[in-house]
């Protein structure tokens, strides 16, 4: 009896710290389930890993009100959403402008040209991180979109349109890489 009880203890055990418990976790990161933005419960989409050739950058989760696999609706809804982007590496200004920069280019070229005193604010905001450091990027409508570093909120922009190009980043036709953005739609 006692070899049994045991054996069924460790198989519990086995099975329970291979689950997830409702946090995603990737590359040793875990993001919590659920974030409250603007009084309202975002859940856990997806995480997703930015990898730049073969070096791991960051891990990012993006939070909705309900989840969804379709990146265009994303996108299109007028619905609070988040992008937590967790590094894993340091990475330096010009590195994150960069990116961001070539992402708004191959994402939506010709939105990026109605809201480029937006973008330009937006990348200027932007800072070194460290690894360990989180971006926090959200939409809240009515409010707009802000970004925080370092829990810090560094920059918001009221105007309505900003969100869909920034978001595109991750779920348009040319993500960063397309693991990061089937990870972040919880395919």
């Amino acid at each position: 009896m006692r070899k049994t009880c045991v054996f069924v203890c460790v198989v519990v055990f086995v099975i329970a710290s291979t689950c997830p418990l409702g946090a995603g976790t990737l590359a040793g990161v875990t993001l919590p389930d659920t974030a409250q933005v603007g009084g309202r419960t975002l859940v856990l989409n997806g995480v997703g890993l930015r990898k730049k050739f073969v070096v791991k950058v960051y891990v990012a989760g993006l939070y909705l009100e309900k989840k969804s696999g379709d990146p265009a609706g994303i996108l299109k809804d007028d619905v609070a959403k988040r992008i937590v982007m967790h590094f894993v590496r340091s990475v330096s200004k010009s590195q994150i402008v960069d990116g961001f920069s070539e992402s708004f280019d191959n994402n939506s070229p010709d939105a990026k040209k109605a809201v480029k005193t937006e973008i330009d604010q937006f990348l200027g905001a932007l800072e070194n991180v460290n690894e360990g450091d989180e971006i926090v990027l959200t939409y809240l409508p009515g409010t707009g979109t802000s970004l925080a570093v370092h829990g810090k909120e560094k920059w918001t922009t009221a105007a309505p349109v900003f969100a869909p190009v920034l978001f595109s980043v991750w779920l348009g036709p040319k993500p960063p890489n397309e693991e990061l953005k089937k990870g972040l739609l919880g395919q």
